[in-house]
């Protein structure tokens, strides 16, 4: 059984006026412990995609399977707890609330599960220290670099342990070391602590990183391919 299943999936936008169709029929599989990076130009419908799998969105047509089960069988309840327990979420836009410390934004997803207090800041500083920024733990957000800054993104993702990673296009506002660094720690998660990486980019460079690449053209499936020898980064950065 895969983890993710969708079949002749589908997507609409319907304002009551104007129908925009954005995804025509795509289907694929992606099984625990890959890293699969999701690949077009801007406007193929990859966002979209990332959002669906996310319960971000809703479908128009088509199936999608999560752990096996069809994703609108699921309750309101369930989604909240696989967004917020399965599903860790890193944006191009990083997302964090620029007055609050690197330890707050982190901490964030714990207000929302069912771990005990009492543990938020362990947690949230051991995800913290895993991308290499215990000492800006106190910082403001805003403080940060922008490289810092989706680290502590990524940090926030994994606060909760989530079985996968979606990432949509998170070197999008970085220079080449910083977004090397990104995609390392990206690495060593699929590859040492065993996450399910999926990873929306326009990069090739970048989409070379991961071990499978889907091609969206035009809201269809135009490729779906092993990269034999995933590049490495050299970023220096020293990953706990």
């Amino acid at each position: 059984m895969s983890l993710i299943e969708v079949k002749e999936l589908t997507k609409v936008y319907d304002d009551g006026e104007v129908k925009t169709p954005v995804l025509h029929g795509v289907s694929f599989s992606i099984e625990k412990g890959e890293f699969v990076a999701i690949m077009g130009p801007s406007g193929s419908g990859k966002s979209t995609l990332l959002h669906l799998l996310g319960f971000l969105d809703d479908y128009t047509d088509g199936s999608y399977l999560f752990g096996g089960q069809d994703a609108r069988t699921y309750t309101g309840d369930e989604i909240a707890h696989i967004r917020n327990k399965k599903l860790g979420f890193i944006f191009q836009s990083f997302n964090l609330l620029p007055h609050a410390t690197v330890l707050e934004n982190v901490r964030l997803p714990l207000l929302y599960s069912d771990i005990p207090e009492s543990e938020w800041d362990i947690l949230a500083l051991k995800a913290i220290e895993s991308v290499g920024l215990g000492h800006r733990s106190s910082f403001d957000s805003s403080q940060l670099s922008g490289g810092e800054r989706q680290r502590v993104a990524i940090a926030r993702a994994l606060v909760c342990s989530p079985e996968v990673i979606l990432a949509d296009e998170p070197t999008g506002n970085l220079d080449s070391k910083s977004g090397g660094a990104v995609i390392e720690i990206l690495q060593k998660l699929n590859e040492k602590d065993g996450h399910t990486i999926i990873l929306i980019t326009h990069e090739t460079y970048t989409a070379e990183h991961a071990k499978r690449i889907l091609r969206i053209k035009d809201g269809l499936l135009e490729s779906d391919t092993t990269v034999a020898s995933p590049h490495r980064t050299n970023s220096g950065m020293l990953l706990k």
